[in-house]
């Protein structure tokens, strides 16, 4: 994702905005994906003072920054893009899809800013307005209604911006369990598979070592590990109080040192069987 620093660098100009709830909506998408810079060219006065009290957006739109003509809302800009839903109107622009224009945008951001304007809900921007574009942005829409709200064209360019894929930020990698943790994983489950009588039905003369293999290709992360062990002990003790005589046994305690666990008094008792051929 880029900087915010960079971020800073974009400013989203409406143009005659005049609907107070389209204005709010657009300074809340703006808030939710990180931009703070807006501009105003000629905005209906009693919409803007109205739309103030936007949710989430209102620190944005009272440092919002008042013009009267586009030109000079570009003036510091080295990339100016426009949005335009196209109708039937004849465009002497290069019109793009969001996703090209946001790598483009987010790569001039590093260095210059950008300029992103949206015209009026019912007319757009006008062809003047357009005139200080240097390309135009479409987002896709089905031909029975191809014209967005604001605050929507708002948030899906912003969030294109936003977006990078390279650096999407994905939960961190679990930590493995060690190769000690795995062992007494395995051990604890043979143990659990002679006892419940499952290798005695199935013969097979390397069972230990194939049930090994399977537990590696687990790739159990540490903290499932614990929980293993504890599943498994739990299952042996169960298993085995009915073979015992005399008062009831007291199921084994599981204790960890660290977020590793240790071997218990179950895994010292488990000894390597060879499977009969």
């Amino acid at each position: 994702m880029p900087a915010q620093t960079h971020f800073d660098r974009l400013h989203v100009i409406l143009v005659s905005a005049r609907n107070p709830l389209n204005i709010g909506a657009a300074a809340r998408a703006m808030s939710n994906f990180g931009f703070r810079s807006l501009r105003v060219v000629n905005p209906f006065e009693p919409s803007f003072r109205e739309a103030r009290s936007a949710v989430g957006a209102s620190e944005i739109l009272e440092k919002a920054e008042f013009f009267t003509s586009v030109a000079d809302a570009v003036a510091d800009c080295t990339l100016v893009v426009g949005t335009t839903a196209v109708r039937n109107r004849e465009l002497q622009h290069p019109v793009h899809r969001p996703e090209y224009s946001a790598r483009v945008i987010r790569k001039k951001l590093s260095s210059s800013p950008v300029a992103l304007l949206f015209g009026s809900e019912k007319f757009g921007l006008s062809n003047d307005d357009l005139s200080h574009c240097h390309w135009l942005i479409r987002i896709p829409t089905c031909d029975e209604n191809i014209s967005m709200n604001l605050g929507q064209a708002v948030a899906v360019c912003l969030y294109e911006i936003m977006r990078d894929a390279k650096f999407e930020r994905g939960p961190k990698p679990a930590e493995l369990a060690a190769s000690v943790e795995v062992e007494r994983v395995t051990a604890l489950l043979l143990e659990a598979l002679h006892t419940s009588g499952f290798l005695t039905r199935r013969r097979v003369t390397d069972a230990e070592e194939r049930i090994r293999r399977l537990v590696r290709r687990l790739n159990l992360p540490a903290r499932d590990a614990v929980i293993w062990l504890g599943i498994l002990r739990q299952m042996l003790w169960k298993m085995n109080a009915g073979k015992n005589s005399g008062p009831d046994l007291e199921p084994p305690a599981i204790e960890a040192s660290g977020g590793r666990q240790k071997r218990t008094e179950a895994v010292a008792r488990t000894r390597r069987r060879e499977s009969p051929k």
